[in-house]
């Protein structure tokens, strides 16, 4: 008997334990328009409490997070938690039409969703329009309480979020590209916290540079987001190394380089040690570019002042940094990349594979009558140009089993077999127009699906970030070229493969992917340039319920927008 009541006292312990560990994190964010000035003049911008980056989120593994949004823009918006899992908790993902409909101006929504099984740096973002540019901010989440970093504590932790800005309303930047079908207006400037730095226009007198103050001898931990909307960035410190221990909220194998990559919606954690000299040193981030000459873009740099104490150094060092087409330091970083196995919140790679994908994806065109030339951009995936439905979200069409939303029957492979990367064949006319479509692909819940990504040189070859909603994903391999089915295989790495959520598929390569679709629901997977998503580079998943209602969705909130 005393056996018996110790041992149920020890399971209340540890339930409360358990209980104690985890919060409900609470916040309201304000979306409204705001007036700042930037690169010498005044713009109206969409922001979240006033601020440009918007607020950080701070959380342990384990939380709760409720963020009451009041949309107070003229837009309609919502919010993409980037990177969260979202189990059964669907409904709280964000993009628009996808998972839910707008918040309407002068409305409002509470996203509500835990966190499970996940620790390390993420983001959130609007998931409407280009909105993104300025609505955005950092969202940490830290090992729950009693667990610890699988490395040493840093003396503190510094969120570095790389943005993009236009001397525009970006609103109209995208509806002006999508109404004549070109390429839209470049942006005007980088920006590290919101900030573009002194390489820019009245950037220097305006306190437009960012500056970080540390204490020599001490590490921080760097939490570098790729906010940009069109553009994958190299980042550098001058004198320093980085060493890298966690890749979109998952830990990796330590990993030393005097250069970060990342593409848009990528994170990258590094430790740095700053160990120098005392005196002031820049950090600067500029675009790795891979379609140049073929599509133009913003070939600036911004760079911010990380001064040590004591310091009166007015001259801060510049780091030499990559040519914007240095494809071969941008794939050492992006394929040197591992997993911490068996470190915390690893899962193994999953061995079997119930449905394997081949998957193309580039530029492309479609026919346009009133459009110069009858033709506009378009972008697909395996020939099939995403379109988002606009009378209802297609997580609600999953859920109420309404049909006339989407379709199931995105196809496995492409409808043509060609030589993808051969550039000879980037206009031919039996193979560059696409069509659109709203289609996804159906699978078993708790299936494996492996996936291989293939570039095409379509309009130009290009290196495209794939996000995918709701999972991550092991990166097994990736290489240049066409992808080899019978030789590229024994490149797998089923050992320690890097976990993402969003991959930059190699520009003129291929990127193969593994995930178990245990999360029921409807998920976007898309690229995460800003630019090829409203063209349609993108499809769906739909994951069937589990057999359990523990692993069914549950009913939409009370409060979710109606369309």
């Amino acid at each position: 008997m005393a056996r018996f009541v110790f041992l149920v006292v020890c399971a209340l312990a540890l339930l409360a334990s358990s209980t104690v560990s985890a919060a409900i994190v609470e916040h309201s964010f304000i979306v409204k328009n705001l007036t700042v000035r930037k690169l010498c003049q005044e713009q109206v911008i969409t922001a979240v409490n006033g601020s440009l980056p918007g607020p950080t989120i701070r959380v342990k593994e384990g939380d709760t997070l409720v963020v009451h949004v009041f949309n107070e823009s003229p837009y309609n918006l919502t919010i993409h938690w980037h990177g969260i899992f979202q189990l059964l908790s669907a409904w709280a993902d964000g993009p628009v039409y996808v998972t839910q409909c707008p918040i309407l101006p002068g409305s409002k929504f509470t996203y509500k969703f835990k966190i499970t099984g996940q620790e390390g740096t993420l983001w959130w973002h609007a998931h409407v329009s280009w909105l993104r540019a300025t609505v955005y901010g950092a969202l940490i989440i830290r090992p729950r309480s009693g667990h610890s970093y699988p490395f040493p504590k840093p003396h503190k932790e510094i969120p570095i979020l790389l943005g993009e800005w236009w001397n525009a309303n970006v609103v109209d930047v995208e509806n002006q590209a999508l109404l004549t079908g070109q390429a839209p207006a470049n942006s005007d400037a980088y920006t590290i916290n919101g900030r573009p730095g002194d390489l820019y226009p009245c950037s220097e007198n305006e306190n437009q540079t960012y500056k970080l103050k540390v204490q020599r001898g001490k590490t921080y931990l760097l939490r570098i987001i790729n906010a940009a909307l069109n553009n994958q960035l190299f980042f550098k410190i001058a004198n320093h190394k980085m060493k890298v221990v966690a890749v979109d909220a998952s830990y990796t194998e330590p990993y030393v380089t005097d250069v970060v990559v990342s593409a848009p919606g990528q994170t990258v954690d590094v430790l740095v040690t700053f160990d120098q000299p005392i005196g002031s040193y820049y950090m600067a981030a500029l675009p790795y570019a891979s379609t140049f000459p073929a599509i133009p873009f913003d070939n600036t740099t911004t760079r911010g002042i990380i001064q040590y104490m004591g310091s009166t150094s007015q001259t801060p060092v510049m780091p030499a940094l990559p040519a914007f087409n240095d494809t071969p330091t941008a794939h050492k970083f992006y394929s040197n990349l591992t997993g911490l196995a068996n470190g915390p919140q690893w899962i193994p790679v999953p061995l079997d594979v119930d449905k394997h994908m081949f998957v193309t994806m580039g530029l492309n065109f479609e026919r346009c009558e009133t459009c110069p030339g009858l033709v506009r951009a378009s972008a697909s995936m395996n020939n099939e140009s995403f379109q988002l439905p606009n009378t209802l979200s297609m997580l609600e069409a999953f859920f109420f089993n309404v049909s006339g939303i989407y379709t199931d029957d995105f196809p496995d492979e492409p409808p043509v077999k060609f030589d993808y990367t051969n550039l000879s064949l980037s206009v031919d006319p039996s193979l560059v127009f696409t069509q659109k479509s709203t289609k996804v692909k159906k699978l078993k819940f708790n299936s494996t699906v492996e996936i291989v990504f293939q570039n095409t040189a379509f309009l130009g070859i290009e290196n495209h970030p794939i996000h995918i909603h709701g999972f991550n994903f092991h990166v097994l391999a990736q290489g240049f070229g066409n992808y080899d089915a019978v030789n590229d295989p024994k490149k797998f790495n089923f050992v320690n493969p890097q976990a993402r959520n969003t991959i930059a598929v190699p520009v003129g390569g291929w990127a193969v992917v593994r995930f178990q679709a245990n999360n029921p629901g409807v998920w976007i997977t898309h690229c995460h340039l800003d630019v090829h998503l409203p063209w349609g580079l993108a499809m769906g998943f739909e994951v069937e319920n589990g057999p359990t209602p523990s692993t069914t969705l549950p009913p939409p909130p009370l409060d979710l927008p109606k369309c």
